[in-house]
């Protein structure tokens, strides 16, 4: 199939809902039961993504709920135990979860503490591709047991995945730790994408057989739908999402040789699928399974309720992926190798920087103000704009534009007197020694919900706070930190351009 030109309305507001959560979570929930009884004993659930929090999917699948995952498991909390891994290699690195802004070492404690709320069972981790010289990864394996945490230390393994022999020998599998279970199902989950989930099952299952405990495994997908097309946006969108990983979707040749169909999987489920089957035909005499597409449990394809809707929403989740790439290899002076990768795929899509509606209008008005300036689109299609003044940031100058468009309120309304804002700013600069007397958007906020108290209108554009969730945002410089994290708080899909409002050497983050 060709890849054809993007054919949208760039200033349309997506669609309420492309995606049916209800159907999908009953398919779900009754084809991981299947998978159960196929097994009978235990069954090692790898959950591909994220289990909270799981963003990406609710923006590339309009109505897909970032809890839908934890909500299955709350109906089976008492049969289910999650056990954690986390990558010694993403430890070493520090490396953060860009969609919350922690590093996935404060990922792994926030998850925990996020499981064991919602009532699910949580007594270890795994830290998978250990080697000898990794002390931040030792030093965070003594801060998990000083918690009352099980550690398992899972190592490198030579030749992995291709050298069979080996990885499913006391050399591979069978140096890793083993952890101790107490349920018959076990969710095995991660911070993200590379975290050593699958090895971590396959490697239970290996401990298992030579104790006589009866196992199998399987894996909760949603990305990359199999049953749609191999360039589907939806699909494609989970390579831009997976780009930093070199990801790449493809046919599944195993599927494709033993049932004649084409289905679509990605290139490391297909690398490890041969060491599965051998770990199986050695443990059962024949594997349960003739493809790594046969190992999961995806219905989401299933699901779709508005394919025209998914389909905008993941060609604007593309270009959100490309400027945050190209973000992140500014800040960290890296070669655009991820960026690259992306902007491939939006040429084979007939999309550009330019099809993310609130792109244009702001390097508009940064060629008009010559300042930094940021666009916001509504809920409604219609774009507002903040511009750089004397008072505040484009950012704080946008967030109370949009506040007051969507409570309805005139444009010439002050919602902050310049007799609040200027102690503010004496206190910024006077008292706390700030280079930059602007108000962030977390300074306006506070004096927003104090004029409240006095002010109907402030009152009035306080209440439109939710409103702004799922809303798009693109600013002309790199944010700083304040206002990145305010506006993820609020839900709001920030991108930038590649540019610092400076050339200060020494940046905040």
């Amino acid at each position: 199939m060709t890849r054809k030109r993007a054919n949208f309305d760039r200033l349309a507001p997506v669609a309420v809902s492309g995606f049916d959560r209800d159907k999908y979570v009953a398919l779900q929930s009754e084809h991981i039961n299947e998978r159960r009884a196929r097994f009978g004993g235990k069954l090692y659930l790898e959950f591909g993504g994220k289990l909270f929090d799981d963003l990406h999917a609710s923006r590339v699948l309009p109505g897909f709920s970032p809890d839908n995952k934890i909500q299955m498991l709350e109906a089976i909390k008492d049969e289910a135990e999650v056990l954690m891994v986390v990558s010694a290699r993403d430890i070493a690195a520090n490396k953060v979860r860009a969609d919350i802004g922690i590093t996935y070492e404060q990922d792994v404690l926030r998850l925990i503490d996020e499981f064991r709320e919602h009532g699910l069972l949580v007594n270890s981790v795994v830290i998978s591709h250990l080697t000898d010289d990794n002390r931040a990864a030792r030093a965070f394996k003594r801060k998990l047991e000083r918690s009352g945490l099980n550690v398992a230390r899972h190592f490198l393994i030579k030749g992995y995945p291709n050298d069979v022999k080996r990885i499913v020998s006391e050399d591979g599998y069978g140096r890793n730790e083993y952890v101790e279970t107490s349920r018959d199902l076990v969710v095995v989950t991660a911070p993200a994408a590379g975290s050593g989930k699958m090895a971590t099952c396959l490697s239970q299952i290996y401990h298992d057989h030579t104790r006589g405990i009866r196992s199998g495994y399987a894996k909760f997908e949603t990305f990359p739908i199999w049953n749609l097309p191999l360039n589907h946006p939806i699909n494609l969108a989970y390579e831009a999402a997976t780009a930093d990983l070199n990801d790449v979707n493809l046919i599944d040749p195993f599927h494709l040789a033993a049932y004649g169909e084409q289905v679509v999987n990605y290139n490391r489920d297909v690398e490890v699928f041969p060491v599965l089957n051998t770990l199986f035909e050695r443990i059962m005499g024949v594997s349960p399974y003739k493809s790594p597409t046969d190992m999961g449990v995806n219905m989401a394809g299933f699901c779709i309720s508005d394919d025209d809707a998914c389909r905008h929403a993941s060609l604007q989740e593309i270009i959100r992926r490309y400027f945050k790439a190209l973000v992140a290899e500014k800040r960290d002076e890296l070669e655009p190798i991820v960026s690259d990768r992306i902007a491939i795929l939006m040429s084979g899509l007939g999309i550009s920087q330019v099809d993310r509606p609130v792109v244009e209008p702001t390097l508009a008005l940064e060629r008009k103000t010559k300042a930094p300036a940021a666009a916001m689109q509504l809920p409604d299609g219609s774009i507002v704009v903040g511009k750089t003044t004397a008072l505040w940031g484009s950012s704080s100058a946008l967030l109370l534009n949009a506040l007051k468009a969507l409570a309805g309120i005139d444009k010439k309304v002050l919602l902050l007197a310049r007799e609040t804002i200027e102690p503010i700013q004496r206190l910024k600069t006077e008292g706390l020694g700030s280079q930059n007397p602007r108000l962030h958007t977390d300074e306006v906020l506070i004096a927003l919900a104090v004029g409240a108290t006095t002010s109907a209108y402030a009152k009035r554009a306080l209440e439109q706070l939710p409103k702004l969730r799922g809303c798009d945002v693109h600013t002309s410089v790199i944010l700083g930190s304040v206002d990145e994290g305010i506006f993820r708080s609020l839900g709001v899909q920030v991108t930038s351009e590649p540019v610092y409002q400076s050339k200060k050497l020494y940046r905040k983050r």
